[in-house]
């Protein structure tokens, strides 16, 4: 298996998905940086191929793209075929793509609901059935899955998708442990706070993202973790800190206080 070094996936093809924008786009960034070759996955092509355009001239990179929307339940299977029609090697699967909803559970749209969970659940779990076995036949591979702070604890009004996100966490967790004698590693990146547009298209308010990361300290954190051989990863000592308290008080209680700090303001 690679070893430690700061160019682990030089030469290698890693596989990003949700790659137009915030930590995916800063994600492929610092791979790039180091060296490797990129699949890059999303829906919106034009930011994909400036993506590409980029890091091809900047980095001297080879870059395949695939737009597709990772809610569609046959798309890991196209993405997939696509890497093995090309015959593409995945040393480094990024389960990056997702996105949330804010308000009351019982008053957001239920196709947006579930479409949610096809994506930062279903999708991680068919990409990565679909990968990991090829990495184990090999005894080498990656598998970094974004996940949240959120996934720490329940916080109302943004429920399901704090629900996504621990289902994330702890599967990233399980696998991990099921595949490291294999030489394959998995972990769970978990943001706080993240400067990306999924502020704007959660419809969360301004206040949760007053202290926020930048998206290129998150990709750093989770690459650097997964470097290291870490299962989870928490970005940001603040962010740290905050799941350690979390941890130490009643479940309940941390929900209420959760409550209203995300809670809509009152008019």
């Amino acid at each position: 298996m690679a070893g430690n070094s700061s160019n682990r996936w030089a030469g290698k093809w890693a596989l990003v998905t949700g790659a137009s924008a915030g930590i995916g786009w800063a994600l492929a960034e610092q791979l790039a940086a180091r060296g490797a070759n990129l699949v890059l996955t999303a829906r919106r092509i034009g930011r994909l191929e400036k993506l590409a355009s980029d890091l091809s001239v900047k980095r001297g990179i080879k870059t395949e793209l695939f737009a597709t929307d990772l809610v569609r339940p046959e798309a890991p299977a196209e993405i997939y075929a696509f890497t093995a029609g090309k015959g593409i090697e995945v040393e480094l699967l990024v389960n990056n793509a997702g996105f949330g909803a804010f308000g009351y559970n019982h008053e957001i749209e239920g196709a947006r609901l579930l479409d949610m969970i096809q994506l930062n659940c279903s999708a991680v779990v068919h990409l990565t059935r679909l990968y990991v076995p090829g990495m184990v036949e090999r005894k080498h591979g990656d598998v970094l899955i974004v996940a949240s702070t959120a996934a720490f604890q329940a916080v109302p009004f943004i429920s399901a998708y704090a629900a996504t996100k621990a289902f994330d966490l702890i599967f990233a967790e399980g696998i991990a442990e099921e595949v490291a004698r294999f030489g394959v590693r998995v972990c769970a990146l978990c943001p706080g706070s993240t400067n990306t547009e999924f502020k704007d298209v959660a419809g969360q308010p301004d206040r949760v993202f007053r202290v926020a990361e930048t998206a290129e300290t998150v990709a750093r954190a989770g690459l650097e973790g997964l470097e290291q051989g870490k299962s989870c990863v928490i970005s940001g000592r603040r962010n740290r800190l905050m799941v350690l308290g979390e941890r130490l008080a009643p479940r309940r209680f941390v929900a209420r206080m959760a409550a209203k700090v995300m809670g809509p303001s009152e008019s």
